[in-house]
């Protein structure tokens, strides 16, 4: 065995013990509930508002980027099933920082959307029971799916697939209305003439809206990367991997193009879309088209949807300081497993620190803006490591040898970096609500970099122990 597999087999080796027990229908579905969420149920209309119909171009290129990095994921996946998924191999093919860096910053990521997620139920369960405080309903919620993550890995990936098939059940029957209000099946047909015919035409702030829509696309699109990061549990990840992303990604790109597309068909974008969302476009189309207790309905599906992110955001969080704890970059107690094989732990620590997150969004709102800036900065930065391990992976893997081969090597991946690049400058430049990515983002690495460069002081052995 050469040097560099050896340091590849140990640092796989050392996120040994994990339960092998999910399959290709649960990691479906878990992928599925961590794409499908409130960044199409409610962010939507946000990305309608810039793009006008043509949001359906935003989305398209939102998928091309999504399915770059996912592909590129999964040839990594395949070799190396590890918990610590692309964080462990940014520290094998980038080096020990960037496993340090990514991994704490998608744990602080995932940590900081479940906060805002628990404020979003708490928010949504007032819709029916305005006597009881948010924070009640926060806590609540978030304690529950802390104890859900506590027990067997199929206890959860149970509860995620019926929360997904809810979700999925409410897109379908979305679809199947909208479609056939638009072809006159059940009532007047609307036809065409709010996608092309609206002053302004199909793109009616240009392609500067366009491109603005794919920022919202790809908040909406984050969460691709947690059917992967189950390849540690999986029992066949050889094939449970590849085939669960196929089929996510044909289902992904149907639901989301065609539910937009019913969006804007149906209503006038200028009704459906809205830079501060306070309704969402899937309610103001049932409520169209006469619906009974449309807004029940869809507030009892978003509700869903955000509890459903929570519980896969959450798995994610426990996995990712179990696989820097088992690499020495986080207290050792947290890469211990229970009799379940569940890294409690790490669950309970994320799980507290969820609660600290919530609690910071219902003290004031701005401080929460700048904890989103650093989710939604390490969501980009974290793709961007993907796309980057991926180019040092195929250097050192023949590509006839891989069960799964990304097409179209290595120019995908360097479109996908270049579009990734375009969209924080894009961030950065903007006077709206984006720039604050970039402004908690940066210094959030800079404390992150700081940390690490103390921490190998003290024990430089660590940082050439995984480097290839």
């Amino acid at each position: 065995m050469s040097g560099e597999e050896a340091v590849v087999q140990a640092a796989i080796a050392r996120e040994g013990g994990l339960h092998r027990t999910l399959s290709k229908r649960q990691i479906t579905m878990i992928g599925l509930g961590g794409a499908i969420g409130t960044g199409l149920f409610m962010g939507s209309g946000i990305a309608i508002s810039y793009a006008g119909p043509a949001v359906l171009i935003s989305y398209a290129i939102g998928a091309v980027i999504a399915a770059i990095m996912v592909f590129s994921l999964s040839e990594m996946a395949v070799v190396h099933p590890t918990a610590g998924s692309f964080g462990t191999y940014a520290e094998i093919y980038l080096g020990p920082f960037a496993g340090f860096l990514i991994r704490y910053t998608y744990w602080i990521q995932q940590v900081l959307l479940i906060g805002s997620e628990a404020i979003a139920i708490g928010t949504y369960m007032r819709f029916w029971f305005t006597d009881i405080p948010v924070w009640l309903w926060a806590i609540g919620f978030a304690g529950g799916l802390v104890w859900l993550n506590s027990r067997p890995v199929r206890s959860f990936a149970t509860v995620e697939y019926w929360l997904t098939v809810i979700k999925v059940t409410a897109i379908i029957l979305f679809i199947i209305v909208g479609g056939s209000r638009i072809l006159g099946l059940t009532g007047p047909a609307t036809g065409l003439a709010n996608v092309t015919g609206l002053p302004g035409g199909f793109m009616p702030n240009g392609f500067a809206g366009v491109w603005m829509g794919v920022l919202m696309a790809l908040f909406s699109f984050m969460g691709l990367e947690f059917v992967v990061a189950t390849a540690g549990e999986a029992e066949k990840p050889r094939e449970a991997i590849p085939a669960a992303l196929r089929t996510m990604a044909l289902r992904l790109f149907l639901f989301y193009i065609l539910a937009l597309f019913i969006i804007v068909a149906f209503l006038p974008w200028t009704e459906a879309g809205a830079k501060v969302v306070t309704q969402s476009p899937f309610v103001r189309m049932f409520q169209a088209a006469g619906i009974p207790f449309a807004a029940d309905a869809m507030n009892f599906v978003v509700a869903t949807a955000a509890l459903s992110a929570m519980n896969t955001s959450l798995y994610l969080t426990s996995r990712m300081l179990f696989s820097l704890a088992r690499g020495g970059f986080a207290p050792r107690r947290f890469g211990t497993l229970n009799e379940g094989g569940v890294p409690m732990a790490a669950t309970l620590a994320s799980g507290i620190c969820v609660l600290v997150a919530a609690s910071l969004a219902m003290l004031t709102p701005l401080a929460y803006n700048y904890l989103f800036g650093i989710a939604l900065f390490g969501g980009l930065l974290t793709w961007g490591s993907i796309l980057a391990s991926h180019l040092v992976f195929r250097r050192r893997h023949r590509a006839s040898q891989l069960p799964v081969r990304m097409p179209f090597f290595p120019f995908a991946q360097l479109i996908g970096l270049g579009l990734l690049a375009a969209v924080l400058v894009t961030m950065a430049l903007d006077a709206d609500v984006w720039r604050v990515a970039v402004i908690a983002g940066v210094p959030w690495c800079t404390i992150v970099a700081a940390i690490y460069v103390i921490r190998t002081a003290r024990r430089p052995d660590k940082a050439a122990a995984t480097s290839i």
